[in-house]
């Protein structure tokens, strides 16, 4: 997975294609380009056999021109990086802010291409997709693009668990703008990915989290509760601000189908952290979270001199 960050300070996960499937992709791109230009120049030399010399010459480089460097540039500046062969691979070029790319793109990678595929037989292409890290050739340096992979294996897709009922809110005073990204990004990961750890290095990770967290906060995390849970707790209140500020109302996605107001009650009547169970090195076995039942008030009760509670008004008047 490559991190590209876009003029709006997105990070996006794209996964780069490798040597293999930019080859295979090539061979198919050079087969279909190699193909049209033997029939095109059969084609012509019939047409062209009264001409001298000379003049077949000039059509000989002009339709190795056309055809072998203009056709694939026509083709990916039409397509957006997609020629038949990346179609057939499920790859696509793209520029490193991850967006598509334009005439000028294809234009210096078809120009570049002349040399690394063409006259060399792709051999500086392989050698340079096998030392850049993220698997580029030389036009794509000088063009500033990269070859990505638009279809993946499905997976099963991993959700991070929900903050414990009685965080719910209590981070909402929280200065978050210091928080880098990559911060951002490793604690996403590590919740997603807390339950196929071992338990003493799922906690020894959350504790490091935890600790970089405050120390870009500035406010110091509440006494007695999981380092897991504080960071899924600050993880919820930045996506619900994130969300309003995308939607202008508070939004959620840890599931709860429940108004504010019954968010609201719930951390107000729920209790403190219970931990989980410990292990022998006396490390909580996992990072997980419950809460305290909510306290209930004891019903009023009528005596002789006491009256019955009235039930609450609810605007509707009974037919006479």
């Amino acid at each position: 997975m490559s991190a590209l960050v876009t003029g709006d300070a997105v990070v996006l996960g794209l996964r780069p294609a490798r040597l293999p499937s930019r080859a295979l992709a090539l061979l198919i791109d050079m087969v279909v380009a190699w193909a049209a230009y033997l029939i095109v120049s059969f084609a012509l030399l019939l047409a062209t056999a009264s001409l001298d010399d000379a003049a077949q010459a000039a059509i000989a480089v002009a339709l190795f021109v056309l055809v072998l460097v203009g056709a694939p540039i026509a083709v990916e500046t039409l397509t957006h990086g997609r020629s038949l062969g990346k179609a057939a691979c499920g790859l696509r070029v793209v520029r490193d802010d991850g967006g598509p790319i334009r005439f000028r793109h294809a234009l210096v990678r078809g120009a570049m291409g002349v040399v690394e595929i063409l006259l060399t037989f792709g051999v500086i292409a392989c050698i340079a997709s096998l030392v850049s890290e993220r698997g580029r050739r030389i036009g794509d340096v000088f063009a500033g693009t990269l070859v990505v992979r638009e279809r993946v294996p499905a997976g099963r897709a991993a959700s991070m668990p929900p903050p414990p009922p009685w965080l719910m809110g209590r981070f909402s005073g929280l200065d978050l703008s210091a928080v880098p990204d990559a911060l951002w990004l490793a604690i996403r990961q590590y919740l997603t990915r807390m339950g196929q750890l071992d338990a003493q290095v799922s906690w020894t990770m959350a504790a490091r989290l935890a600790d970089d967290l405050v120390a870009r906060t500035g406010a110091p995390a509440p006494e007695g509760v999981p380092p897991a849970a504080y960071l899924a707790a600050v993880m919820a209140e930045r996506q619900s601000r994130d969300a309003r500020r995308a939607f202008g109302t508070a939004h959620t996605s840890w599931g709860g189908g429940g108004s504010g107001a019954g968010v609201s009650a719930s951390v107000a009547a729920a209790g403190p952290a219970v931990p989980g169970p410990l292990d022998k090195a006396g490390i909580p076995a996992a990072p997980t979270w419950t809460a305290a039942p909510p306290h209930t008030a004891s019903a009023p009760t009528t005596g002789p001199g006491s009256e019955p509670d009235s039930p609450p008004a609810t605007g509707f008047a009974p037919p006479a």
